[in-house]
């Protein structure tokens, strides 16, 4: 049995998104970089070459050097977040 005092898990952070990913977070991320003029294009929820290259364009940018080259993951998504307004 579980011990009652353990605290609970933590609940899990914003999934990373790469390449072959698709789905609503994508979409917000297509949203985000299309606001810095970084990625243009439709925002249709899938992780192709044309958002993992605006992700990376992104990383170099601003200096980020946290997350592997293209991928979204926790560090390049507060620097974006912080820099766009919520889709």
């Amino acid at each position: 049995p579980r011990d009652p005092t353990s605290a609970p898990p933590e609940p899990p952070g914003p999934p990373v998104l790469r390449k072959g990913d698709s789905g609503p977070e994508v979409v917000e991320l297509q949203k985000r970089l299309g606001q810095l003029l970084l990625y243009i294009g439709v925002s249709d929820g899938k992780y192709d070459d044309g958002v993992r290259n605006a992700v990376s364009n992104y990383q170099s940018q601003h200096d980020i050097t946290d997350d592997p080259d293209g991928v979204y993951g926790e560090n390049t998504r507060n620097d974006l977040e912080s820099r766009t307004d919520e889709p």
